[in-house]
């Protein structure tokens, strides 16, 4: 089989982005991970499907799968990476598309300065939904790893995240923590780990450890989930700049019952064709 695709990064979170509306595309999750592999493979942290809509009142069906061949329901970098692809590919013209995932409907702004702006949706905060072993809602819980107990906010953007506050995002242990909480029994599912410092209400530092691809250098719905998670324990505004490894989101949320708006850069690297 072979394979056109695109290399594309939202601030150095990388993907291999597949036209499957064109090409008859079936991965299987080797496959994915040999795609994914950077020293046998294209390299990246996620793998992105445009394929043709299948549900009413949208213009494509969006699937994403980690580097370790596992799929998942929401990418926020690859969203953003997503809509760039579609526009310049030539399969819409639209500045405003909507597309089906796993976790239910996205709309997608490209934005006149070449920034796309998505609309993430609620965050789903009930412990079932996330989904999070706890008997009921609560702004924090704690978390026991290791001989460390951590306060956590547990949110779900469409994928599950854990958000813990940190006072320097540089010394945070993320490694040794990261794949803890990434795997700890409490979230069936596994869990998105995110370590955010406050500088003050309208300005955080984060860093994810992704579930299934380790560390990246960004990670939108783990921005979208850290501004959550802030707002609800009082300490940010509205409007919030999130500042990652790989550079900065701006992300927006009025509160509960609203949707979270993420906007960023999308970048294509180079494209190219593989033989799996």
């Amino acid at each position: 089989m072979l394979l056109e695709f695109t290399k594309m990064h939202g601030l150095g979170n990388d993907f291999v982005v597949i036209d499957a509306v064109h090409q008859n595309v079936a991965l299987s999750p080797e496959q994915v991970r040999r795609l994914a592999d950077r020293h046998y493979g294209i390299g990246c942290d996620q793998l992105l499907l445009v394929e043709a809509p299948s549900m009413q009142g949208t213009d494509f069906h969006y699937r994403i799968f980690n580097a370790d061949g596992g799929e998942v329901g929401q990418c926020g970098n690859g969203a953003r990476c997503f809509m760039r692809f579609v526009h310049e590919q030539g399969l819409t013209d639209k500045r405003e598309v909507y597309v089906e995932t796993a976790s239910g409907r996205l709309q997608l702004v490209l934005e006149d300065d070449g920034q796309v702006t998505v609309n993430m949706g609620e965050p789903r905060l009930e412990p079932a939904v996330i989904p999070f072993d706890a008997p009921a809602y609560a702004q924090t819980y704690t978390l026991a790893l290791d001989g460390d107990v951590l306060e956590i906010a547990a949110v779900s953007m469409g994928n599950p995240h854990a958000v813990t506050r940190v006072e320097d995002v540089e010394a945070a242990p993320v490694e040794r923590l990261g794949p803890l909480i990434e795997r700890h029994p409490r979230f069936p599912e596994r869990v998105n780990a995110g370590f955010m410092q406050i500088i003050d209400f309208e300005h955080i530092r984060l860093r994810v450890y992704e579930r299934g691809a380790g560390e990246t250098r960004a990670c939108g719905s783990g921005a979208c989930a850290a501004v959550v998670a802030g707002r609800l324990w009082d300490q940010l505004s509205a409007r919030v700049n999130v500042a990652l490894r790989g550079g900065n989101l701006v992300v927006s949320w009025a509160g509960k019952g609203y949707p979270v708006y993420m906007t960023g850069p999308a970048t294509r690297v180079f494209e190219g064709r593989i033989e799996l």
